[in-house]
């Protein structure tokens, strides 16, 4: 039988981010406030800003999930209850929740927000799981430490919605819930086995390893020896789907218009690749192949390279990035759609000149690709360079007959 395709879930940052996630696919998108969120940084949302968020996303039938996911001291229950009241009067979908306190006031002031579990509650268990759905939450996101079979033995013995992270940066430590141990020595500090790596003294050799050589190297950003890669679990996208899980989750509220379009883009892709699937194909999902492009275009998205995380085993030092804070990409985002047509006015986000080769990421794995030919102001000036911010009408050889609103152009790097 044919299993359930989840739920696309995607980062909205600010408002751009959003609307470039819908466009790419996604069945429901996650943003914070100016309070209360974890990602204090990102551009998040006024109340007359979520209200028209919520309101373009339900008229693109699209939910919106509202992060609450602080762990909150008292002084942080100033102003919880009317900001709870506003998120009903603006009909969102749901709360992203990780305190307990703040789970108990929303339960009582607007019951009917149905409550989704943050992953920084670290649920790591089938007990813990069915703990949280006896206080009233009807998803949990589960922690990001477990494997493959954890995931399907929660599966196995809870009747509530589970979200997954598939996608995005990972963290070494919340607080005392450091990873660095797990990294390191193999030994769970979450188990109480913690090595205490924090303790060590650095150098380009680690007194208790012998020959391990870490790349202490400085430059003007800092070191990188905690810098871990990204979650990618395009690979076992066939077995989370058959596990049952009821919403695949990518990080990233902070990351670039570029990012959240490009790897929506390619996980709605290979969602609908695996709906199209027949029966027999999902007798055993373990052996579903993404084709080679998803890959191939994933790599053109990604910021720091890709590891399964705990997916298949604990992870190991091959899952940390220590030669600096990125990968070096070869493609680059140039422009945003602002209007429509065979000659559309674009934003351009990186330096633009005449003559350049570029492509339209079309929604899917496709992309059309064409030679910039003249550019010209919103005045009908000619350009032959257009900087970051500018707003340009393109001309293009052949005509881009298949831009939408939104959609992004990229270019392999110079």
């Amino acid at each position: 039988m044919k299993p359930a395709i989840p739920e696309l879930l995607s980062p909205a940052g600010n408002y751009e981010k959003m609307v470039t996630a819908i466009h790419y696919g996604a069945d429901a998108v996650y943003m914070g406030g100016k309070q209360f969120s974890l990602r204090a940084k990102a551009g998040n949302f006024s109340d007359e800003k979520m209200m028209e968020a919520v309101e373009y996303a339900h008229a693109h039938e699209v939910k919106v999930y509202i992060t609450i996911n602080i762990l909150a001291h008292n002084r942080d229950f100033a102003g919880l209850d009317d900001y709870l009241l506003q998120l009903k009067k603006a009909n969102v979908d749901g709360l992203i929740i990780s305190d307990p306190g703040i789970l108990r006031r929303a339960r009582k002031f607007v019951p009917d927000i149905p409550v989704h579990l943050s992953t920084q509650a670290n649920v790591t268990n089938a007990q813990a799981a069915q703990f949280w759905f006896e206080q009233g939450v009807s998803r949990l996101n589960l922690a990001r430490e477990l494997s493959l079979e954890e995931l399907l033995e929660v599966r196995r013995e809870t009747q509530g919605e589970l979200e997954i992270f598939v996608h995005g940066a990972i963290c070494i430590s919340y607080s005392g819930r450091c990873m660095l141990s797990n990294y390191m020595t193999g030994r769970d500090a979450n188990q109480g086995a913690c090595a205490h790596p924090c303790r060590y003294s650095y150098k380009l050799l680690e007194e208790k390893r012998p020959g391990e050589y870490f790349p202490v190297e400085e430059d003007e950003r800092g070191t990188y020896i905690f810098n871990s890669k990204d979650l990618c679990l395009l690979e076992g996208l066939a077995e989370l789907v058959a596990s049952g899980a009821n919403s695949l989750k990518i990080e990233g509220r902070m990351k670039s218009i570029f990012y959240v379009g490009g790897v929506t883009r390619i996980y709605r892709a290979a969602l609908d690749y695996l709906k199209d699937l027949s029966a027999e194909a999902w007798e055993n999902p373990a052996d579903i192949v993404l084709p080679s492009m998803f890959g191939e275009e994933i790599a053109k998205t990604g910021t720091r390279g890709t590891s399964q995380n705990f997916f298949r085993q604990a992870p190991g030092s091959s899952e940390m990035l220590y030669k600096g804070p990125r990968v070096q990409m070869e493609v680059e985002p140039v422009a945003v759609i602002r209007r429509e047509g065979e000659f559309p006015l674009v934003e351009t986000r990186n330096v633009l000149e005449t003559g350049d080769q570029i492509e339209y990421m079309l929604p899917g794995l496709n992309c059309d690709p064409c030679t910039v030919v003249r550019m010209e102001t919103e005045k009908g000036e000619e350009l032959i360079r257009a900087n970051p911010g500018n707003r340009i009408v393109l001309f293009t050889e052949p005509v881009l007959k298949r831009v939408r609103l939104n959609g992004i152009l990229r270019r392999n790097k110079k």
